[in-house]
């Protein structure tokens, strides 16, 4: 191999992590079309998860310190799994529900704990229990340059029956 050759084979190698690094989301055809363009290059953080267990929690409390005595009832998924891509670290889903009909809080991931924190409208409840029942279910977590976060729970292709 001429020494030309050698220097054009030492670039591709040298280029081709740059390339991996560069690639979309493992699960990016699951995505919506990004019609406001917010997902503007290409995710520097993506966390994926294929859910093979979950628990509902639901819970009771009252704060007997306030007046009047409110009692909630917040209900909670636990999804556990696998991490499916490179690099992705995430062990735990904890899926939280709001029942006030209030702002929902951005997906936020905990390094710490490996937890992926997402919050859905109350009414969502019933949807996400039937994904979980009904076939293998993903969570994607993707992270942009521009501060753009996006976070889903997914099946995979399903063939109609």
């Amino acid at each position: 191999m001429s020494v030309r050759n050698l220097g054009a084979v030492l670039a591709l190698g040298l280029c081709l992590p740059l390339v991996a690094l560069a690639a979309p989301p493992m699960h990016g055809q699951f995505l919506p079309p990004d019609d406001g363009s917010l997902r503007q290059g290409d995710a520097e953080q993506q966390q994926l998860l294929q859910v093979t267990e979950y628990s509902v929690v639901l819970g009771n409390q009252r704060q007997s310190n306030q007046q009047p005595i409110p009692i909630t009832t917040p209900s909670l998924l636990r999804l556990k799994g696998k991490p499916l891509n490179k690099g992705a670290q995430i062990s735990q889903v904890l899926v939280s529900f709001d029942t006030e009909g209030k702002s929902l809080k951005k997906p936020s991931y905990d390094d710490k704990t490996r937890t992926l924190s997402l919050y859905y409208p109350q009414s969502s409840y019933p949807q996400l229990l039937d994904l979980l029942r009904n076939g293998t279910v993903y969570v994607q977590f993707l992270i942009y340059a521009n501060g753009h976060i996006w976070a889903d729970l997914h099946t995979g292709a399903v063939r109609v029956r």
